[in-house]
């Protein structure tokens, strides 16, 4: 019988001053979820020879949390090929529910992140430590809002994080429907498990919801933004750029993380 591996959260490390802000959001959501912190480092071709001394750098940086976290699991692991390929081999190969990483590295990571199984969290590095008590979730008229909502209600249940859900304002009524609908059982999963939530009425349709989503969580001090990533990607929105990439952008120090 093969041994049962432990689920992860992911950091991808890049071997720059960065990295001691990743890991310690790492640590927190790993202590949140109870889950292993996996520090992990994607190297080129051209590093092979220097993976000996980079799996030594990895357990340097984990060296302090094993002293002053006893209880917490820890592992590093070294990988190489495709970026776009990693989302999956992490998820499906190492057990990764959640991969960590610098928010100015979306471009690097945009095309991995858009068809990947499992969310990336987005972190300004010059921010402190998020406590993701209190996060802000548009509701659009996508069924794939259910994802954000499950999320979202996990950090409610072992987190005791407030949720503040910004139902998107369409115009035809069939539109109205679906927001309504997914509002509703965003908010029945919500008060399943007596999470604490607030859901307001947003002034814009489901084309512009995530952007006032994050106006709201910027002004009302809010520490995670959690959104759905495009549904469709065209050549052009990788020319201009996805509206995902406008979003951490502009969210500044606030957390964004990408479903």
């Amino acid at each position: 019988m093969s041994e049962r591996k432990e689920q992860k959260i992911v950091v991808l490390i890049n071997l720059t001053p960065s990295d001691k802000s990743l890991i310690l959001n790492g640590i927190k959501i790993a202590s949140v979820f109870n889950k292993e912190l996996c520090l992990v480092y994607h190297y080129p071709k051209k590093e092979k020879k220097k993976r000996n001394s980079i799996r030594q750098k990895l357990q340097d940086y984990l060296a302090p949390v094993k002293n002053e976290i006893p209880g917490m699991k820890t592992s590093t692991l070294l990988i190489s090929g495709a970026v776009s390929e990693m989302p999956d081999l992490l998820a499906d190969d190492y057990e990764a529910i959640m991969l960590i990483t610098e928010a100015s590295r979306f471009r690097n990571y945009a095309r991995a992140a858009a068809a990947s199984p499992v969310p990336f969290l987005f972190i300004n590095p010059e921010a402190q430590v998020s406590s993701f008590s209190k996060i802000v979730m548009p509701v659009d008229i996508r069924k794939e809002n259910s994802d954000c909502a499950l999320w979202c209600s996990w950090f409610g249940r072992f987190n005791k994080s407030e949720i503040a859900v910004v139902g998107a304002n369409d115009k035809s009524k069939e539109m109205q429907k679906m927001v309504g609908q997914n509002i509703l059982l965003t908010k029945k999963l919500f008060n399943k498990f007596h999470i604490q939530h607030k859901i307001y009425r947003g002034r814009k349709t489901s084309l512009g919801n995530t952007f006032e989503a994050l106006e709201l969580a910027k002004s009302s001090g809010s520490d995670l933004l959690v959104i759905l990533g495009s549904s469709t990607i065209t050549p052009l929105d990788w020319l201009v750029g996805l509206p995902e990439r406008k979003i951490i952008g502009q969210a500044e120090k606030l957390p964004v993380l990408f479903i």
